[in-house]
């Protein structure tokens, strides 16, 4: 063998141990990384767990919230239907109380005795405006307390004395009218002023 071919083969041999001491350290590097990856997990997977049990107390907590606000909702819509419903109904119900004096003075007035003709013809055309309050009245659901010879009912009537009962009169009842009381589809907006029988 010549001494070029020999060195050749020198300088391959060199080569490929040279090769071989570089690969050693990269796996070395490579294991050492795994191994640190590893324990980077072992240590980050206590701390995953509890913030996924801190989000998911989180998140119950939040869907506890969130069905007590519809609740809440419900019942605010439920109470604004109601009110809603009760504005409707009794619309009209501080209209009819500042009418309600304006009807006992019609109502006295064609009480009045007249003899003249004048005075009949102006008496005919009071009645005929109390027809028109009462015809509106009732268009509005408003009607009448005349409570006379019913047993009282303090619900709907307003005692203002008492009196021995009279022949054919039971006790406890309303033997005299001083005046009438009104109501607004359930809701009384004048109790009667009455007399009762003892």
């Amino acid at each position: 063998m010549s001494e070029k071919e020999l060195n050749e083969e020198v300088n391959e041999q060199t080569d490929i141990d040279t090769e071989k001491t570089e690969e050693v350290p990269e796996t070395d590097a490579m294991n050492e990384t795994n191994s640190t990856e590893g324990a980077t997990e072992e240590v980050l997977q206590p701390e995953e767990e509890d913030n996924y049990a801190v989000l998911q107390a989180e998140n119950e907590q939040q869907a506890d919230q969130i069905l007590r606000l519809q609740a809440e909702i419900a019942n605010i819509q439920r109470t604004n239907a109601r009110n809603q419903q009760n504005i409707t109904k009794y619309r009209s119900q501080q209209l009819a109380t500042s009418l309600l004096d304006v009807i006992d003075n019609l109502e006295r007035a064609l009480e009045t005795e007249v003899t003249t003709e004048d005075a009949t013809a102006l008496k005919k055309g009071v009645e005929m405006v109390l027809n028109q309050f009462k015809a509106a009245f009732e268009s509005e659901k408003i009607t009448a307390i005349d409570p006379l010879n019913e047993p009282f009912d303090p619900n709907f009537h307003q005692a203002v004395s008492m009196m021995p009962a009279g022949d054919g009169q039971e006790s406890n009842t309303v033997i005299q009218v001083l005046q009438k009381g009104y109501v607004l589809e359930d809701r009384v907006i004048r109790p009667a002023m009455v007399i009762v029988a003892e």
